[in-house]
């Protein structure tokens, strides 16, 4: 059976070109970057490009580049060092909808004593700015904010927070990790000071990441140790995977118009496709301005994880907006945050597609899916007596 992959939020395919461009750095070209000689000298030069790729997608210069092992190493280096950097600020501000890497971390400050405050959403996920604005004082340190949100692909208006922030005088970061190579974002003109990337959201290998260090912005190291990453990031350079990254990035800035128009195209005509084909349904976040190919299906009275299991069978991978795959018999916290009704949350499915995404594998899932639907209300008690409603 050949899996149809729309699960591309979580983990995408690594580009062939971006596999054979890391390829001889395993066993060829394996040498220490950091070493004086001439074999790890020219693994170095290669680092110094996939440097200056990575810069290129972000609108950065290549010094503001910190390679890390993954976004949310990157998360916890920028919060972490902000509270070093102002040890007399304890007041840090996100949101409700963010990423696990933000919000936990968040989270246990206040264990720590310090004051964290969760910016709220409306229901289609848009972020309340007049509170955001009204959040931010002289106790704070540093505001995290997603760019974008990985289940529901709501965009937050970044540039917008980040003014308000550094009109303040407190530190602005971004996890950017779902909007990288999907939206364009140019640094040089923005007011963002840290951001964080991961390379297998954009078709580079799982492992390694990027912190954005805006240049002049105060910054203590996480990771302590070696000279690496100018002493901003300890440890031996995972070389092949930054070269990998490299590459990706530029591939990511080649095919944007392709995520932003065919992607977008073959997105928008599954979920308009699905909605006229399944009564009781609703986009999470439809009204939001969205990453072009992201969509979040709510389903009314049948549960996602029964859903992504009979998805399963067909080969059609898919993620749920539920936690019930975790165990938990709670609705994801962006939802709930939303105010999706339970009835809704628990059904909730989201579809992330690729470049590699193709219209028959769209035509599958849009003849497959409604009938599962169909199947799964008339086995819920929830469904049936809605059923005998109508």
């Amino acid at each position: 059976m050949k899996e149809i992959y729309l699960d591309n939020n979580a983990t995408t395919k690594v580009d062939e070109a971006v596999f054979e461009e890391m390829r001889p750095y395993f066993c060829e070209l394996y040498g220490n970057p950091s070493s004086m000689h001439f074999f790890g000298g020219q693994v170095q030069q290669k680092v110094d490009e996939a440097r200056k790729r990575v810069a290129a997608l972000l609108g950065a210069s290549p010094d503001e580049i910190i390679f890390t092992a993954c976004g949310t190493e990157s998360d916890n280096a920028a919060i972490r060092s902000a509270l070093e950097v102002f040890p007399e600020k304890r007041h840090v501000i996100t949101s409700r909808v963010e990423h696990p890497a933000v919000l936990t971390q968040c989270r246990n400050l206040t264990q720590k004593g310090y004051r964290v405050t969760e910016i709220g959403v409306d229901s289609e996920g848009r972020l309340d700015m007049a509170e955001l604005k009204a959040a931010v004082d002289a106790d704070t340190a540093i505001v995290s904010l997603m760019y974008a949100n990985n289940e529901t692909g709501v965009i937050f208006p970044i540039e917008e927070a980040a003014a308000i922030v550094k009109a303040k005088g407190a530190l602005f970061h971004t996890d950017a990790v779902q909007a990288v190579g999907k939206v364009p974002i140019n640094l040089a003109a923005s007011k963002i000071d840290l951001l964080s990337l991961s390379g297998h959201k954009l078709h580079a290998p799982k492992g390694i990441g990027v912190l954005y260090l805006r240049r002049g912005t105060p910054f203590r190291p996480f990771m302590v140790g070696g000279h690496q990453e100018k002493s901003r990031r300890a440890g031996t350079e995972n070389a092949a995977a930054i070269i990998a990254l490299g590459k990706a990035c530029e591939l990511a800035g080649q095919n944007m118009a392709i995520e932003n128009s065919q992607v977008k195209a073959l997105r928008d005509r599954l979920q308009t496709e699905l909605m006229a084909r399944i009564p009781h349904a609703r986009i999470n976040g439809g009204a939001a301005e969205r990453l072009p190919n992201t969509v979040n299906i709510a389903f009314e009275f049948v549960e996602g994880e029964a859903i992504l299991l009979l998805l399963n069978e067909l080969g059609i991978c898919a993620s749920s907006g539920s936690a019930c795959t975790s165990g938990s018999l709670e609705p994801s916290h962006v939802l709930r945050a939303m105010g999706v009704p339970f009835t809704c949350a628990h059904g909730s499915i989201r579809f992330s597609l690729s470049r590699y995404t193709t219209a028959g594998e769209i035509d599958t899932v849009i003849r497959e899916l409604p009938p599962i639907i169909a199947h799964l209300r008339q086995m819920s008690p929830f469904g049936r007596e809605f059923l005998k409603k109508q």
